[in-house]
C-alpha cells in the first residue's frame, strides 16, 4: 500500500461524457480508468471511473472537451492508502 496526501478530488458527470479517454492519459496519479464495455451512459458511451488516490490536480478538467469534471478542494489534506 502507498499513502497519498490529497488536497482535493473530482466528480465526473458520466451522463454527458463521450468517452474520448483524454483524461485517462492526462491523469498524473493514474486514478482514472474506463468502464467495462457493458457499462455505458445514456448517450451510449463508456465513461471514466475514479479510483482512490485522486489529488485534485485538475489535469482531467483541463483536457476534457465535454467539461464532465468538477474539482473540489479540501480544507485540510486527506491521507488515503491506495494499492501499488
Amino acid at each position: 500500500m502507498t499513502t497519498i496526501k490529497s488536497r482535493g478530488t473530482v466528480t465526473i458527470d458520466t451522463d454527458v461524457c463521450k468517452g474520448c479517454e483524454l483524461c485517462i492519459t492526462a491523469c498524473p496519479p493514474r486514478v482514472l480508468s474506463m468502464t467495462g464495455s457493458d457499462e455505458i451512459n445514456q448517450l451510449g458511451y463508456r465513461y471514466p471511473q475514479l479510483h482512490p488516490g485522486c489529488t485534485g490536480c485538475a489535469a482531467c478538467l483541463m483536457v476534457c472537451p465535454d467539461f464532465v469534471f468538477e474539482v473540489f478542494r479540501f480544507e485540510q489534506p486527506v491521507v488515503t492508502e491506495v494499492p501499488e
